[in-house]
């Protein structure tokens, strides 16, 4: 059996989560996610506990128990408490600023990036003196979240020789030595 596949889910109060057929809601304080659930997986709700079954041991099906039963997870985390990722605009001139749900950004290049922030995304950019800019996003929906900021990450990749770019906050990268002068 698939170890993340078998452990059970517990149901925070707050937090209700209906199954019908193939379809799995979950409402909560911050918002409601629906997820379809493949046929092959079953899910029962008994009183506070969520378990995901599988019918055998057929390699798909493994692959699926596991994947279905942390998404049903991250649902309940995401609606009770959400999810938040900081990102760290690392680079000479690099600016954040945001007006609502658009994210203006500067990288580097001969023009700002207009960015649209869907509106399940919240988001707060903070620039202190001395201190690289961050933007901090948030929201409900943990892959939502997640193709937010790889597509904000996206915009100016992390450069391996002086390490400029966007990245998380507390990343680590792999750096590389550049180009030494030749002795003769």
């Amino acid at each position: 059996m698939s170890r993340i596949g078998k452990s059970p889910i517990t149901i925070p109060a707050g937090v209700e989560v209906k199954i019908d057929g193939n379809v799995c809601t979950v409402k909560g304080k911050l918002g409601t996610l629906v997820q379809d659930i493949d046929a092959e997986i079953s899910v029962e709700i008994e009183g506070s506990i969520i378990t995901v079954t599988r019918p055998n041991d057929d390699k798909h099906i493994r692959a699926k128990h596991g994947l279905y039963r942390s998404l049903i997870a991250n649902m309940i985390i995401g609606v009770s408490e959400g999810f938040s990722k900081k990102l760290e605009l690392v680079g000479v001139g690099y600016r954040a600023a945001h007006q609502g749900q658009k994210l203006d950004l500067s990288l580097g290049y001969s023009h700002n990036i207009l960015f649209e922030i869907p509106s399940e995304v919240k988001v707060e950019a903070t620039m202190d003196k001395g201190k690289n800019p961050t933007i901090l996003l948030s929201s409900f929906d943990k892959q939502l979240l997640g193709m937010v900021t790889a597509k904000i990450r996206s915009l100016r990749k992390v450069e391996p020789y002086k390490g400029k770019g966007v990245r998380f906050v507390g990343e680590q990268i792999r750096r590389k030595a550049g180009k030494t002068a030749s002795k003769k």
